[in-house]
């Protein structure tokens, strides 16, 4: 039986790429939108913040709930059209040091 797991990640942004990446990321844009639910991503959401320091960070958040996490991703990660959107999002992003996309980060507090 599948459980529901959450994710938490975390990357920079180039400042020039907001409103690009933004638009590819509009509520009308389809993007990859189907390929992640038959990944059994749900509730996928991206928010955006701009620190005092200047610099732009993209938060994301989804849940899987699916029956095996690492098949879907690998899945997912063999799509064709996920290789190219990837392709075309990464170099928008400014990874953190030693990372070479998002971070994970850690759930400290989740409330259903």
């Amino acid at each position: 039986m599948a459980q529901t797991l959450r994710f938490g990640m975390v990357i920079g942004i180039r400042p020039e790429k907001l409103d690009e990446y933004q638009a590819l990321h509009a509520d009308d844009h389809p993007g990859v939108r189907d390929l992640l639910a038959a990944a059994h991503m749900r509730n996928f959401s991206i928010y955006l913040q701009q620190f005092p320091d200047g610099k732009h960070y993209l938060f994301g958040y989804f849940e899987y709930d699916g029956d095996d996490y690492d098949a879907d991703m690998a899945r997912l990660a063999a799509e064709p059209r996920n290789q190219q959107w990837l392709a075309t999002c990464g170099p928008m992003q400014i990874p953190f040091p030693g990372e070479p996309t998002w971070q994970q980060m850690q759930r400290v507090y989740y409330q259903a």
